[in-house]
């Protein structure tokens, strides 16, 4: 229930209005002015304040007026006669969430602070969301360019639910980190996050650590293990590499989502268990599906809630607040000197984030001083640099055939980046889902 402020001069209507409320298990504070009504809200933060618009002294207006400008401010509803509904929707106008007119009916007071409260309590939660997704930032999760926002976005929204997630991105992009950050803003938080990479284990050892065994199970089965699903129930389960799953194993685990239970390997019953899974891949899991190598029943469970995380070089805003970011992580105070950004802005850093994490604890260690100079900065960054190409060129007099030229020029940056989309994309200034649109609009096929 919440906690509500009645604020009235006339001792019989908070009397009334309290009566009410209190039947419905709200906890209430009266006041009888604007100035007492402040002392309350300091001390006691009510979820709603109900307030008369007509008082001695300071008018409820005026306290709508304030209320709205603190931090966050609790719902007010505010009560006036019949004749001054004008005046109260001038007050919803200055924050106020509803309004309520005399005399007060008994369901409509019940139903509007209902409203209220829960208005308030979402709000309240969505605080505490951002203000952990800020706490976040100390994972190396910058959001300053508006795809990873909307990331973030998306993250704040699924946390609290059960639904499956599959995050998808290239090696390094931060999936697992996504994937806590999902985990700790989650319910299940209370208990650890179990993760495993799929495609670090041979398929035979992949399900013992999946489902565990049974002593005798197979040769060497010295005892019982009890596996990582097992382990996870009641918290999260992260599958990274999960498109490096085989088969078999996926079967398995499609029957962990479909029936809610697994059987450890030599045993005879099946366990129930409560798990979220979180999955991640860098594969192109559409395509395997296509080559029969992914089952398609288990891409349609785990692809229930999607995440894209897009490579650094498609989100070069948030390269100043990593770099910024991954030196305070070092403990060394240095400052990156704006010819030395400007260069790690332009790099692609094929390695993503982790990549940058990397050239960033190396150089934080290695520079000497308190500035990071072009000096500084790994060659590879100081020596790249992209070919000119002539931008007069001039269109022949006979034309050209567009889409042939097209075509040419992206089967050449295939063909130079050994069938590597990513590479491909990254001769030609394009992002990675441009040029794999482009290139299968021509039947060109990469990886």
């Amino acid at each position: 229930m919440a906690k509500v402020l009645i604020v009235d001069d006339e001792a019989a209507q908070r009397g009334i209005v309290s009566e009410i409320l209190k039947a419905e298990g709200h906890e209430l504070w009266e006041a009888v002015d604007v100035a007492r009504a402040w002392t309350e809200i300091e001390e006691n933060e009510p979820d709603v304040v109900l307030t008369d618009l007509k008082m001695p002294g300071k008018s409820g207006m005026v306290l709508v007026e304030e209320i709205s400008k603190r931090p966050s401010p609790p719902e007010v509803v505010v009560i006036t006669a019949f004749g001054s509904i004008e005046t109260a929707v001038k007050a919803m106008r200055l924050g106020a969430y509803d309004y309520l007119t005399k005399p007060i009916e008994r369901e409509e007071l019940i139903l509007v602070v209902q409203r209220a409260a829960e208005k308030r309590a979402l709000k309240v939660e969505g605080q505490r969301l951002k203000r952990e997704l800020d706490r976040q930032v100390g994972l190396g999760l910058v959001a300053e360019c508006l795809a990873m926002r909307r990331v973030l976005d998306v993250v704040a929204k699924v946390a609290a639910s059960d639904s499956t997630v599959l995050i998808r991105g290239e090696s390094g992009t931060g999936k697992e980190r996504i994937a806590r950050l999902i985990h700790q803003q989650s319910p299940r938080s209370r208990n650890s996050m179990q993760s495993i990479n799929c495609a670090a284990f041979p398929e035979t050892l992949l399900e013992s650590e999946l489902f565990g065994y049974e002593k005798g199970a197979f040769t060497g089965a010295q005892g019982r293990k009890i596996g990582i699903i097992e382990a996870a129930s009641d918290s999260t389960l992260f599958l990274d590499e999960v498109g490096d799953m085989s088969l078999t194993t996926q079967a398995k685990v499609l029957r962990v989502l479909q029936e809610k239970e697994i059987r450890r390997l030599g045993a005879t019953k099946s366990i129930a268990v409560d798990v979220r899974i979180i999955a991640a891949t860098n594969k192109n899991l559409e395509e395997e599906v296509q080559k029969k190598t992914f089952r398609e029943e288990l891409f349609y469970r785990l692809n229930i809630i999607p995440i894209f995380i897009p490579p650094l070089r498609e989100r070069r805003e948030d390269i100043p607040a990593l770099v910024e970011h991954f030196i305070a992580q070092s403990g060394r105070l240095k400052t990156v000197e704006p010819e030395a950004l400007k260069l790690l802005s332009d790099y692609d850093w094929p390695g993503n984030v982790r990549e940058l994490e990397a050239v960033m604890e190396r150089i934080a260690v290695l520079s000497p001083g308190d500035r990071v100079s072009v000096n500084d900065l790994p060659l590879e960054l100081r020596t790249r640099q992209r070919p000119v190409v002539d931008s007069q060129w001039e269109l022949p007099e006979g034309g050209i055939n567009f889409e042939e030229w097209e075509r040419n020029l992206l089967a050449q940056a295939l063909q130079k980046s050994h069938g590597v989309i990513a590479d491909a994309a990254r001769l030609l200034g394009m992002t990675y889902r441009t040029f794999q649109y482009r290139a299968m609009k021509f039947g060109l096929k990469g990886h």
